[in-house]
Order: structure tokens, then C-alpha cells, then sequence
């Protein structure tokens, strides 16, 4: 994996373009990741793509097991379950 910051992307995109033929390119901002070029080919554009929206989904949902067994809220009964739902809707309604 390469990296390259957004301003060498903007300045030279030709060059990521040659670079994302090698590898996926990773691009910085201020030194933090915020964006990730991979290379694809035409024929399987939509494949990637959607490959691409499935990691993401699982990763939040990852996300979401590990903040709840942070919470203690891992192994809550299908009761509690409902009566937290009960009491946020509640409150949204006032």
C-alpha cells in the first residue's frame, strides 16, 4: 500500500493514476488517512464497489458489537431489549 497526500493528488493526479495501476493508495490529509484510491478494472466496477460497501457494513458493524460489550449491554434479554427502545422513544416524543 502507497500513501500520498491530497496535495501531491491535486497537484499531480496523473501520478496516483500510474501509482493505483501498482497498488491501492491510501490519501492523507495533515498525515491522517481520509480516503482510499484502489485500482479497478471496467469490467468489475460494480463488483468493487459493493464489496467495498460490504466491509464497510461489517466493520460498523464491529463497531457497534464492541461498544456494547464496553457497555455491558452485550448480553441484555430480549426484554430489556424492548423496554430500552420503549423509554428512548418516550423521550423523543416529548
Amino acid at each position: 500500500m502507497k500513501y500520498m497526500n491530497t496535495r501531491d493528488f491535486r497537484n499531480t493526479p496523473g501520478r496516483a493514476w500510474d501509482m493505483s495501476k501498482e497498488d491501492d493508495i491510501v490519501l492523507t490529509a495533515n498525515g491522517k488517512p481520509v480516503a482510499l484510491l484502489v485500482g479497478v478494472d471496467e469490467s468489475n466496477v460494480e463488483e468493487t464497489a459493493q464489496l467495498l460497501r460490504n466491509v464497510r457494513a461489517q466493520m460498523a458493524l464491529h463497531r457497534l458489537r464492541a461498544q456494547a460489550q464496553k457497555a455491558s449491554t452485550a448480553n441484555m434479554s430480549e426484554e430489556e431489549i424492548n423496554q430500552e427502545i420503549a423509554n428512548v422513544r418516550r423521550q423523543r416524543a416529548k
